[in-house]
């Protein structure tokens, strides 16, 4: 193993723009970019169906380089805001990039809008010539979008009423858990912890502590709740507003297209885990007894089992995962390395950050930055070899045009958990002792857990939430009860307590980018589990063809890319219950284990 004394746990942003929210470097930037997309709307003025091949072209090409600097503000503005939620500056420049996006957006709808008056002829024509060729896909879905949509004026004032509308309430949730706090009293005195901080607690090995913390975390997301509910209320009802000009008669129509994926995809793969649910309830109960107690509570269920705790230094988790990686593929170890070595990685703990954990990208630079807490859990570990799977991910695409870069989540998600497979596989395969397999059998099948019961009370939740919404206003209790139900029925009733406030504390219901985001999670760990399965039949020579399915990601349809290079149909049950058994087969290991 390399020599990994004195990693350094923060990110280095000043290699992107130096001076943090005051950068100069990032205001110039900025300025340049508002040129740009100046110059790109008076290109686009002169678009018409009739324009010819050559300057469709040059806008196109153009549009992708000033989307490529908008990403990378973005995600600049992103990681400064989630390294520090006090930061004012910060909080002042993600609304100038969200009025910027906005103008982009503009821009780009107004030219979709044309899109659909081009004759059927020229069109294919155009997405074949030599420089748009590589990019036909995403112009192609283009085309087809802009004519499920409002017309082009209708769209475009929708995405400038948006800034100061819809995103700023997605912006005020992250305003109010920003001055959020938990108290917690440790060797004598009490400590106000961030919201991330108090999450990471909660996975203590002491159950008092746990319960204790898990009553203060309901306590705090409870007196903020009026406000989540108001948040949650108004996005929901401007995009059923949306939705309902646009003549959508599904919330799901979106967050599907957005994913590239089938309604018969989904429900294959929803069915398969609904008629699987019985191992894992098994599970559950299996471990309450091994913890002493009749049945989990929600703070139990991610709680290690009694035994050696193992804590890992930052240099030993760089370690761990640059070694597991390895096992599979020399280019994925080496781009681990060089992601803890370079500093793209944000691992301190340290109160003031955001929850949570992501990755993000710098398509000019041609970087990511991955963000996370660290505070030495087994868990923490699994998480920066998850996000360090989304930066492998991008890595493989830098090469490609900026369009046939746009995966979706669900096979991003793909790529990430791939990555946290790996290392919690080979770490069960390695391990010296029926304990220690035992606990990380357990860490694993949390996982499935989390994909199969959390994830799926997340959809439950959302999809019931929306059709109540269309109906009206929800209450704090009624949204409260939505939630319960919803835990209930996805864990199979296995635990003795939910947790009603998580629709408050998960972040992700306040993201504006797209709803529903939780299947894409599901899709990607069993699509992941498969991909991992077909991995260990093939051998080392399946690393290339994992990389050539990553490289197709952001330039076909989901089913279409498993066809290509797995050789299944998604929306059919088979491929999804052969991940399932995979799952399966781990609590089945850990049950005779523990018997």
């Amino acid at each position: 193993m390399s020599n990994t004394q004195g990693l350094n746990p923060t990110w280095d942003l000043d290699s992107i723009f130096p001076g943090g929210s005051q950068s100069a470097a990032f205001q110039t930037f900025l300025e340049d970019l508002q040129t740009r997309i100046g110059e790109l709307d008076a290109a686009a003025a002169g678009l018409t169906a009739a324009a010819s091949q050559s300057d469709w072209v040059k806008f196109w090409i153009s549009a992708q380089d000033v989307e490529a600097r908008l990403h990378q503000a973005a995600a600049y503005v992103e990681c400064l805001t989630a390294q520090d939620m006090k930061d004012e500056g910060a909080k002042l420049l993600e609304g100038r990039v969200t009025q910027l996006g906005a103008a982009y957006d503009a821009v780009i709808t107004r030219v979709d809008g044309i899109l659909l008056d081009i004759p059927d002829a020229e069109w294919k024509a155009l997405v074949a010539s030599e420089k748009l060729r590589p990019v036909a896909f995403t112009l192609e879905e283009k085309r087809r979008l802009a004519a499920d949509k409002m017309d082009t004026e209708k769209e475009v004032l929708v995405s400038d009423l948006g800034v100061d509308g819809y995103r700023a309430w997605g912006d005020l949730y992250y305003a109010i858990v920003s001055r959020m706090t938990l108290p917690f009293e440790e060797d004598g005195e009490v400590k106000q912890l961030s919201m991330g901080q108090a999450s990471n607690k909660m996975l203590t090995p002491d159950r008092a502590v746990r319960e204790k913390i898990f009553r203060e975390w309901e306590n705090v997301w409870g007196a903020h709740a009026d406000l989540f509910a108001h948040t949650l209320n108004h996005l929901s009802g401007y995009r059923l507003s949306v939705y309902r000009h646009r003549g959508w008669t599904s919330v799901l129509k979106e967050p599907l297209s957005y994913n590239r994926m089938s309604q018969a995809t989904l429900e294959a793969m929803w069915g398969v885990i609904e008629r699987n649910l019985a191992p894992f309830v098994d599970y559950l109960n299996r471990k309450a007894k091994l913890l002493g107690i009749d049945k989990l509570s929600w703070h139990d269920v991610s709680a290690p089992l009694p035994g050696p705790d193992r804590i890992y230094t930052y240099e030993q988790a760089h370690a761990f995962i640059v070694e597991q990686f390895g096992k599979f593929s020399p280019r994925m170890a080496e781009f681990a390395d060089m992601c803890f070595k370079n500093r793209w990685i944000e691992a301190e703990d340290r109160p003031g950050k955001r929850p949570g954990a992501f990755c993000t990208g710098f398509p000019v630079s041609k970087q990511s930055r991955v963000f996370a807490t660290f505070s030495g859990t087994a868990d923490n570990v699994n998480t920066l070899a998850h996000e360090i799977g989304h930066a492998f991910h991008s890595s493989v695409l830098r090469e490609l045009p900026l369009y046939a870069q746009h995966y979706a989540m669900n096979v991003a998600e793909t790529a990430s958990t791939f990555a946290e497979t790996i290392v919690m596989d080979a770490s069960v395969k390695g391990a010296a002792t029926d304990e220690e397999r035992i606990a990380l059998l357990d860490q694993k099948v949390e996982q499935s857990i989390a994909m199969f019961m959390n994830i799926r009370a997340r959809f439950l939740f959302e999809t019931r939430f929306y059709a109540k919404r269309q109906q009206g206003l929800l209450s704090v209790e009624e949204i409260n009860t939505l939630m319960e139900e919803a835990q209930r029925e996805a864990y199979g009733g296995a635990l003795a307590e939910y947790h009603p406030h998580f629709w408050a504390s998960k972040l992700h219901f306040y993201i504006t980018d797209v709803p529903f985001y939780n299947f894409p999670y599901t899709f990607g760990y069993m699509f992941s589990t498969g991909i991992y399965a077909r991995a260990l039949e093939e051998g080392a020579g399946f690393a290339d063809r994992y990389v050539a399915l990553l490289q197709d990601t952001g330039r076909m349809s989901t089913e279409d890319l498993a066809q290509k290079h797995l050789g299944v149909d998604l929306t059919k049950p088979d491929f999804w219950q052969q991940a399932m058994d995979v799952a399966i087969a781990d609590v089945l290991a850990f049950l005779q284990l523990t018997a």
